[in-house]
C-alpha cells in the first residue's frame, strides 16, 4: 500500500506488512539499482513543520504544476498550496474529512484524483462506513475545487475485497493494491487498463515472484516503483511486460521499513515514507 506513515499505516496493514517481510523476503531480494536516484545524495524531510509533522504524512501526489500536493494524515486527506516559492498550512480537502480517505493520486493531466476510502457506497448505510476499502475519485472543477466523489465499480472494486493505493499513467492505466482479490497472490499489486472509457478485468502484476505494494507507474509507462518487504524496487518496461524488480540504492533502503514512492511530475525528486521518520522524504533522481 502507498501508506506507511506509521499512525494510521500500523493500524490497517500491520498485518499485511510484516508478514510480507518474513514470508517473501527470498523472493524480494536481488541486485541494486544505484542509478535511478543520485547516490551520493541523501534523503531529507519535504517541508518539515507544514507538510511532514508529528501526524506521520504519507501518500503524496502533486498537482502538473508542482504547485498544489495532497497527502494522507489522521485518516483525512489534506492539501497544501505553494505560494511564492512558499508550501502553505494545511488544508483538509473539500470530498475528504468525515470517513476515513487515504492515498490520493492526481491523474498526470490533473482532471481526476484518485483515492482510497471506506466511505459508504451509494444506497448503503450513509451514517457507518463500509468495511473494506474501495477505490474512488474526484473530478478537477477549478482551483482547489473537486467534484462529488464517484465510486470506481466494478470490475477494480468488488464486494467484500479491500483496493488500496491507486496510481494512474497518462493513458489511464490504474495500478493498486489488493489484497486477496485471488487466492493465488495473496498480497499482490494489480492493473487495469483503460479501453473507451472502461476499465479491462485487473491483472497482477507479477514482479519477483513476490509481494508487490505501493506501486507507482510512471506517466508514459516506462517503469513501475514497488514496495515489497522493506524495501523499495524499481521495474522497467521491456518488451514482454516488466523487468525483474531491483532495489534501489542503500541511501533509500537502509534497513529501515521503505514505501509508498511516488515520483514528482517533474520527474525530478522521489518521494517516500521510513519507518522511524515523521512525515515524507524526498530524495533527488537521476535525469
Amino acid at each position: 500500500m502507498r501508506h506507511l506513515a506509521f499512525s494510521s499505516f500500523k493500524k490497517i496493514t500491520a498485518a499485511f506488512f510484516c508478514t510480507c517481510l518474513y514470508t517473501s523476503a527470498a523472493f524480494c531480494q536481488d541486485d541494486q539499482h544505484t542509478d535511478f536516484v543520485v547516490n551520493t545524495a541523501q534523503p531529507a524531510v519535504f517541508t518539515p513543520g507544514v507538510v511532514s509533522t508529528d501526524a506521520d504524512e504519507f501518500a503524496p501526489s502533486f498537482t502538473p504544476d508542482g504547485k498544489s500536493v495532497y497527502f494522507s494524515a489522521d485518516d483525512e486527506i489534506y492539501f497544501s498550496k505553494k505560494i511564492k516559492g512558499k508550501w502553505q498550512k494545511r488544508v483538509v480537502a473539500g470530498f475528504s474529512g468525515r470517513w476515513h480517505d487515504m492515498d490520493p493520486f492526481v491523474s498526470p493531466d490533473g482532471k481526476k484524483l484518485f483515492f482510497s476510502s471506506y466511505r459508504p457506497l451509494d444506497g448503503a448505510d450513509q451514517s457507518a462506513p463500509q468495511k473494506f476499502a474501495h477505490i474512488w475519485y474526484v473530478e478537477h472543477i477549478s482551483g482547489d475545487e473537486w467534484s462529488t466523489p464517484h465510486h470506481l465499480g466494478a470490475p477494480v472494486n468488488m464486494d467484500g475485497i479491500n483496493n488500496y493505493a491507486p496510481s494512474v499513467s497518462k493513458s489511464g492505466t490504474l495500478c493498486f493494491f489488493s489484497p486477496r482479490r485471488d487466492a493465488r497472490y495473496a498480497r499482490k499489486s494489480y492493473y487495469a487498463r483503460l479501453i473507451n472509457d472502461s476499465y479491462e478485468e485487473p491483472k497482477p502484476l507479477l514482479l519477483n515472484d513476490a509481494d508487490v505494494k505501493d506501486t507507482y507507474i510512471a506517466p508514459d509507462e516506462s517503469y513501475l516503483l514497488f514496495t515489497c518487504g522493506a524495501d523499495i524496487y524499481i521495474s522497467y518496461r521491456n518488451n514482454t511486460g516488466w523487468s525483474r524488480g531491483k532495489k534501489l540504492g542503500a541511501n533509500i533502503n537502509n534497513g529501515k521499513s521503505n514505501a509508498a514512492p511516488y515520483v514528482s511530475p517533474d520527474g525530478k525528486t522521489l518521494y517516500y515514507c521510513s519507518e522511524g521518520t515523521h512525515g515524507i522524504l524526498m530524495i533527488p533522481v537521476n535525469r
